[in-house]
């Protein structure tokens, strides 16, 4: 309607990326918290993924992300609508991430420590080009085995201060959490700045 303006229309726009390795919960993040119907781009898993995709610990996958997801949040406390972007996971499609980095003012690391030797090329990504992120430890099966100081310790952050979570990409109140801590860093930092 001309004149009308939406909560999403005032507030500024902040692109946030969801990155993790394969089958670590991007998707379900998204999904969970999004506003809007959220765009996804997954493809059943076919045999041309049979010694190219490692399916250890997740093999009941069946499909699998193969350009990106999208979702939508405002938060209107925040004066912001936060743009999710979820990255795909097999490292086939990884060279798509640089695309997807460009404007991105943030990103949220997910790792499972069932399989944290997978989470190392993710990190890896975000550290060597500078954007800050936080990482969320997401819970399997609702269940966690690591604390978050065991989990940052594992994965060798370079930043001591880069926030560990530990969260279930299905709870929404979790993943809001993780989002809230991601603009909380991303606030310090601009303050620092200026």
């Amino acid at each position: 309607m001309p004149g009308y303006e939406t909560p999403a229309d005032q507030a500024a726009p902040v692109k946030i990326l969801v990155a993790g390795g394969f089958g670590v919960g991007k998707t379900t993040l998204v999904e969970t918290i999004s506003e809007i119907e959220p765009l996804r781009t997954e493809e059943r898993l076919t045999a041309a993924g049979v010694g190219v995709d490692d399916l250890d610990g997740i093999e009941s996958k069946s499909v699998t992300t193969v350009a990106m997801d999208f979702g939508r949040l405002t938060l209107t406390d925040a004066g912001v609508v936060l743009y999710l972007f979820g990255t795909p996971g097999q490292e086939r499609f990884w060279f798509m991430w640089d695309d997807l980095l460009s404007g991105a003012l943030g990103a949220v690391v997910l790792v499972d420590t069932r399989r944290l030797d997978r989470s190392f090329p993710a990190v890896d990504f975000f550290e060597s080009r500078g954007l800050p992120f936080v990482v969320g430890a997401n819970c399997f099966h609702g269940e966690q085995s690591y604390t978050a100081e065991e989990i940052a310790a594992a994965l060798h952050l370079r930043n001591p201060d880069t926030p560990v979570l530990v969260l279930d990409a299905r709870v929404r109140d979790d993943v809001k959490g993780a989002l809230l801590a991601l603009l909380d860093m991303l606030i310090t930092e601009s303050a620092a700045l200026a």
